[in-house]
């Protein structure tokens, strides 16, 4: 029978760093009156030993678990590794480990979360969208003690700390730039309904077809819940009319992809037939052929500020409340001058 292996202790980094238990004991819980010196002899024999320190021991010690959970709700694939990257390299070096929260629907089941995250014996927790806009949960939170950080608000900026973004710019600059293309029948797949950055993406094209002096149409709105499947749904609503758009913009690069689908299965071509804009930078904007026009959101960073502001927000540091991340166009192959448009400044070009 083969020895079992000696798993390495407490006592043995103690004799491996020529201090007392008690010492080791006090560096890996953070405790005051230790030097630098000690500190470093310790972690190095700690490294050399291969000795990691029990985090459920400690949690008993502090009546701290140390776990940081992340709530988000059924966004696109890329979103979420996205968030859980960020979060995860924030976390890097510290004692805290997270859990990672899906929700089906916030909306539907906002009144559990906040029962969840307790059973879960977080210390804290960050909130992406729509969590971080519900007030039911942020209420909850604050009476159950447990704090929170917000990914991306927009309301209620006065709870809690935050990473903000503009999502009304981001989608004014995407319409802008469909527009001054020239242009003028476009249609939009919108998000949820019940998600805050759908009417604040819709803000942002009304302003933007508003500077333009073109109105936005009713009739040419269709929505696509943010998934590939309501896209491709809503594509081809759209392109079985008989005044068909020539440009769609579309709130997330999943339903735009989506509606490609659409309009391949019609015959069309991107964009010289149909031009088609997303939103996000998702990974399939990248691989999607033609590749796609898009605004990108810095979810990764908004993700590890967000996770920083909690660690600071735990351990009782100076706290910053907000910070600002802005989205950026990009503008790929999916986009283009309307046929006619093109046709004719070809026609004045002598093409």
């Amino acid at each position: 029978m083969s020895n079992p292996i000696k798993r390495t202790t407490i006592v043995d980094v103690g004799r491996h760093a020529g201090v007392s238990t008690k010492t080791v004991s006090r560096v890996f819980n953070d405790e005051p009156h230790v030097s630098d010196a000690v500190k470093q002899r310790v972690r190095a024999s700690a490294a050399a030993l291969n000795y990691h320190p029990n985090v459920f021991a400690q949690s008993l010690v502090r009546r701290r678990s140390h776990l940081i959970g992340l709530v988000y709700e059924k966004p696109s694939a890329s979103y979420v590794v996205d968030l859980q990257m960020g979060v995860l390299e924030r976390l890097k070096g510290e004692r805290y480990r997270l859990i990672v929260i899906p929700v089906q629907s916030v909306q539907e089941n906002g009144a559990e979360i906040v029962g969840l995250l307790r059973a879960a014996a977080l210390d804290g927790v960050v909130l992406a969208p729509p969590a971080s806009d519900h007030l039911q949960i942020l209420a909850q939170l604050d009476g159950a003690g447990i704090r929170y950080a917000r990914i991306a608000p927009s309301r209620q900026l006065d709870l809690g700390s935050s990473t903000l973004l503009d999502d009304v710019a981001g989608a004014q600059a995407i319409a802008a730039h469909v527009l001054a293309l020239g242009h003028r029948d476009i249609a939009i797949v919108r998000g949820d309904p019940d998600h805050a950055a759908t009417h604040a993406r819709m803000k942002g094209y009304a302003q933007a077809f508003s500077e333009a002096g073109c109105a936005m149409r009713d009739d040419r709105i269709e929505t696509g819940l943010f998934t590939f499947d309501g896209g491709y749904a809503a594509g081809h609503a759209l392109l079985d009319r008989a005044d068909r758009p020539s440009a769609i913009l579309v709130q997330n690069d999943e339903m735009a992809v989506g509606v490609m689908l659409a309009a391949r299965e019609r015959g069309l071509s991107i964009p010289d037939d149909l031009s088609i804009a997303g939103f996000d930078d998702a990974e399939v904007s990248r691989i999607a052929w033609p590749r796609l026009t898009t605004v990108r959101q810095p979810v990764f960073e908004m993700a590890v500020a967000a996770t920083d502001m909690l660690i600071a927000d735990l351990e009782d540091r100076k706290l910053q409340a907000h910070t600002h991340h802005d989205n950026t166009l990009l503008v790929r192959d999916s986009t283009a001058p309307p046929r006619a448009t093109a046709l004719r400044d070809a026609e004045t070009n002598g093409g």
